[in-house]
């Protein structure tokens, strides 16, 4: 794989220092209640009857977006989205992904609930 994760900060000063893009995976829903300042929404999950489903049109909407080359913050709610999405968009030329780990929300250990990484918003990052 061809990305690299980093914490919110460090994300934030890729994309001040890099002029990276924050490329928000989230569902429309999850974006529209808060995002990063400035960040596009490409939902690799869309919301359906049976719940969260996988967006069949997610590929071609990055691609139409973004061109290969461009410099990209993934994120997501906590960081699991985040990294599938990197996958995918490294397998098909993207070079310059940052994963961004905690996401927007934190991620916390699923056993004890305890925040691992904080995320964008607890950071108190740039929101809109």
């Amino acid at each position: 794989m061809s990305f690299r994760t980093a914490n919110p900060v460090e994300a934030y000063r890729y994309i001040t220092e890099q002029e990276a893009t924050y490329l928000d995976v989230r569902t429309p829903e999850e974006f529209v209640a808060g995002h990063a300042k400035g960040a596009v929404n490409i939902p690799l999950l869309t919301m359906g009857p049976d719940g969260r489903q996988p967006n069949p049109q997610f590929l071609e909407q990055v691609l139409a977006a973004f061109p290969k080359e461009a410099k990209l913050v993934v994120a997501c709610a906590a960081g699991g989205r985040s990294t599938k999405a990197c996958e995918v968009l490294s397998r098909h030329g993207y070079a310059h992904l940052l994963n961004c780990d905690g996401g927007f929300k934190g991620r916390c250990d699923p056993s004890t609930g305890a925040t691992l990484v904080k995320g964008w918003e607890a950071e108190g990052l740039p929101v809109e």
